[in-house]
């Protein structure tokens, strides 16, 4: 339970918002406050309670959507201050 907090507070950190939740708890997603300039969509970030893990996904300027799966914290915190510094995922 410890690790999806810490999951929580660098989604937070990094301008994502709640946006739902399971019923039971296990999977919380949240979205970006501000939807990406170039596409108008909103980044989305799932944290799985089950997996101990975050996933983020995101689409491109061409409509393509991609994910990408974190299980350390410290590894998700590092790429959501890349995406912040330069503007997109890669």
């Amino acid at each position: 339970m410890q690790e999806l907090q810490t999951f929580q507070a660098a989604a937070r950190d990094n301008g994502f918002v709640a946006a739902e939740e399971s019923r039971d708890g296990s999977v919380l997603w949240f979205r970006k406050a501000t939807p990406d300039e170039s596409t108008g969509k909103y980044q989305r970030l799932c944290l799985d309670a089950m997996t101990n893990s975050a996933t983020v996904f995101w689409t491109n300027a061409q409509g393509q959507t991609y994910s990408k799966t974190f299980r350390s914290v410290t590894l998700l915190r590092e790429r959501l201050s890349e995406i912040l510094a330069s503007g997109q995922l890669k």
